[in-house]
């Protein structure tokens, strides 16, 4: 439960994102079969409306069991969808804003939770602590309402380096009172010509 007993509410752009990733990737059809195994009573989520938590992990559980999928390897696509999928370009866009290399990137995540706020406040981000070990090594750490925060982060910060054309090694590692963590090799921050990208879109 929530402050003065209220139900935990997702934010349904979140709720939405999670849809968009299961009908772009696996079809409209699973997606129907998915919302009837989660008892949703209702076609698509809307982005502006919030949901009750225990809708999006039902989502997230009916499609686990449907598709057959490691958990974490389902989220760590969802985090590669958020990235790579050309109708969420504005939000590749904004994070390429964070930083010109990938490092500057990694380490800006400390201030996603802010940044979000400001654009939504009424969104939950979640909140990233990033510490540099050494010139190449960082470790990243992520608490957030709900499980799996790790393995999103996992395949978007990958489909990241990929985007700035950073030879990067990311892997999930382990828990650290109650956050997710990941560490961060950049190997080399030029391994390849990383996509171009402009804050707003230009008028045709």
């Amino acid at each position: 439960m929530g402050e003065n007993g209220a139900t935990p509410a997702m934010h349904g752009m979140i709720n939405r994102a999670l849809q968009g990733f299961l009908v772009e990737t696996y079809g409209a059809d699973i997606w129907a079969e998915i919302r009837s195994q989660a008892d949703l009573g209702f076609v698509d989520f809307e982005a502006m409306l919030h949901y009750d938590d225990t809708q999006t992990l039902a989502v997230f559980q009916a499609a686990v069991d449907l598709l057959h999928q490691n958990p974490n390897a389902l989220l760590e696509d969802l985090g590669t969808f958020l990235i790579t999928h050309p109708p969420l370009d504005p939000l590749r866009r904004l994070l390429r804003f964070s930083g010109g290399s990938f490092a500057e990137f990694v380490l800006s995540l400390d201030e996603l939770a802010d940044r979000g706020r400001m654009a939504m406040p009424d969104i939950e981000m979640p909140e990233i602590t990033v510490t540099q070990i050494d010139a190449e090594t960082y470790a990243l750490r992520a608490m957030w309402k709900m499980p799996g925060i790790g393995p999103i982060l996992l395949g978007a910060l990958r489909a990241m380096a990929d985007d700035y054309g950073a030879l990067a090694l990311v892997h999930l590692d382990g828990m650290d009172d109650g956050g997710e963590c990941l560490r961060i090799v950049v190997h080399d921050a030029h391994h390849a010509a990383g996509r171009s990208f402009v804050l707003a879109e230009t008028a045709p």
